[in-house]
């Protein structure tokens, strides 16, 4: 199997990490993270301009029609540079819910603004007490006419303090756990009745507490089929967990190289650390566990195209738990090889450490996705 990059995608690498080694080093960081939102419109509209936001839409919808390769390379460098911007949130899940349960008059109302910068989205899933159980929903939307009426509360919403329209996961029957009875709705973060608690998070991102009151939206905000869209929901949160892995593989090879780079110059007993037989083992060590999560999220992007749900599942939960493994090995090591400036502010180091901490909790923790790939028998 051939796992060298095409032309295309080569010179989309080459754009890409380009453009963030010009915009994105770690004193812009710190001042992209002091603006209103948490991030950058300037960077965003940068990414715009050079197509990475249309990256995986199709062609009919005014995208560029590229595929998960592609998004795993945009994913990796952002990793790299430690992004702030709502790349996943807006393009890998928001995109992806419109991509593949969104009608042709849902796209064009939404997908416009996305490509171009204009409009953001975020995903409101997470309840008080579902913890990684997508079908655990409290949240109502009761029929109204010929619309529905939303009431409940959403946590830890990624970028959803800056978000234009949130796709929100609602239930329409069924008990609070059942499979049948979830609807996926497009509601404007401007509608009456959403209150926003926007705060930063461990990573230097921003998230969202959100209430929704009585909030009326119309037939045409629904995504799908009304009591059938937790299977839309599980391909897409699918998707942006095969994202998550590429950019882990970012933040982690940019960690290795620091820290080598750290090994190189600090010196102690007059000679640099570096030569020390016992630190060249770990980071010899980190190497491994860094090629072994490159494998294994190149082999999710490839399972990320397969059509059969419990497959697709299998294999991302699988690339899950390496990742999971290789993060949690390689931050921690790279913070003990800095030594007591790595748990400081001003070291970089650090803030990879907190964004690999958080990637590994997102969409389920390693050991949630040991026991998913237990309990199919995978190992």
């Amino acid at each position: 199997m051939d796992f060298d990059l095409s032309e295309e995608q080569r010179l989309l690498k080459d754009s890409v990490d380009g453009l963030l080694a010009n915009s994105y080093d770690f004193e812009q960081r710190k001042k992209y993270g002091a603006e209103k939102d948490g991030w950058s419109r300037a960077v965003w509209g940068k990414l715009a301009e050079q197509g990475l936001l249309g990256l995986p839409f199709a062609e009919a919808d005014g995208g560029f029609g590229g595929g998960a390769v592609e998004t795993m390379i945009v994913m990796e460098a952002l990793g790299r540079a430690l992004v702030l911007e709502p790349y996943l949130a807006t393009v890998v899940l928001g995109g992806g819910f419109l991509r593949h349960g969104g009608s042709a008059a849902q796209k064009q109302a939404i997908l416009p603004g996305v490509i171009d910068g204009s409009k953001t989205l975020a995903f409101a899933q997470l309840e008080k007490d579902s913890r990684y159980d997508l079908a655990d929903v409290s949240t109502t939307a009761k029929r109204k006419g010929d619309g529905y009426v939303i009431d409940g509360e959403k946590f830890v919403v990624l970028h959803g303090d800056s978000a234009d329209t949130l796709i929100v996961s609602a239930r329409t029957a069924g008990g609070q756990r059942d499979r049948d009875g979830i609807g996926l709705f497009l509601v404007p973060a401007s509608a009456k009745g959403v209150s926003v608690k926007g705060y930063p998070t461990q990573d230097g991102l921003r998230a969202a507490d959100i209430t929704f009151s009585g909030v009326e939206v119309g037939a045409d905000a629904v995504l799908g089929d009304p009591a059938k869209g937790l299977p839309l929901m599980e391909r897409v949160v699918d998707e942006a967990r095969i994202a998550l892995c590429a950019e882990a593989v970012g933040a982690m090879d940019e960690s290795l190289k620091a820290t080598v780079e750290y090994l190189k110059t600090r010196k102690q007993f007059g000679v640099a650390i570096g030569t020390f037989q016992s630190l060249q083992h770990r980071a010899a060590d980190m190497f491994v566990f860094l090629e072994q999560a490159r494998s294994m999220a190149m082999f999710a992007v490839m399972a990320g195209t397969v059509e059969d749900a419990a497959e697709r599942a299998n294999a991302v939960a699988a690339a899950k738990v390496q990742i999971g493994k290789s993060l949690k090995f390689v931050g921690q090591q790279s913070i003990q090889l800095h030594g007591g400036i790595g748990m400081t502010m001003e070291a970089k180091i650090g803030h990879y450490f907190k964004r690999l901490t958080m990637i590994e909790n997102s969409f389920g923790d390693t050991d949630y996705h040991l026991r998913r790939v237990s309990e199919r028998g995978l190992i």
